[in-house]
């Protein structure tokens, strides 16, 4: 794969390897470079919360596995992103490699932050959309609110808010937003 590069002008996974490890988000959307800084302590605060949430019903329940950032789920030949949380159920297992989830997680969860959330709300959501992410979830700590996204024939449409969030794809499973913020 190495000797694609330079054959196109988008970028894919063999230039995202080559990124510096220096502490910021890198993510190719498209084919293009977005940088942001790493996350506040709120920010990972409330990811810490939210991911406990769904490991405690989820990963110990045997449904699947629950993935923090940062974390490379690679959707396309030039879409590599890190989102906050990633789950992936048991029947799609198949798409974690040693080094990246290689396909489409049946979850996936950004969390804004100053920096992020124009990119969270429409590029990633787009995104999200075309590779057919079930469920995505945007979280704004700020607001204290979530935007549960639900993909329905192609299009994402949004769930009713409410304290208690239920992943549509996993029956039993229920996210108490009062217990992140």
């Amino acid at each position: 794969m190495a000797s694609d590069i330079g054959t196109t002008n988008k970028l894919g996974y063999a230039h995202y390897i080559c990124f510096p490890d220096d502490g910021q988000r890198h993510e190719i959307i498209d084919g293009g470079h977005y940088v942001n800084p790493a996350p506040s302590t709120y920010h990972q605060t409330v990811s810490k919360k939210l991911q406990f949430q769904l490991y405690s019903q989820i990963e110990l329940r045997g449904l699947g596995i629950v993935f923090d950032a940062p974390i490379d789920v690679q959707l396309s030949d030039f879409d590599i992103v890190q989102p906050d949380l990633v789950v992936i159920l048991n029947s799609n297992k198949s798409i974690i490699t040693p080094a990246k989830i290689d396909g489409t997680p049946e979850l996936l969860v950004e969390i804004t932050s100053p920096s992020s959330a124009v990119s969270d709300r429409q590029l990633k959501k787009e995104l999200y959309r075309r590779a057919g992410v079930l469920e995505y979830w945007i979280l704004d700590p700020i607001e204290h609110s979530i935007d549960q996204l639900i993909l329905r024939n192609g299009e994402y449409h949004l769930e009713a808010p409410s304290d208690r969030v239920k992943p549509t794809m996993i029956n039993g499973v229920e996210v108490r937003l009062s217990d992140i913020w």
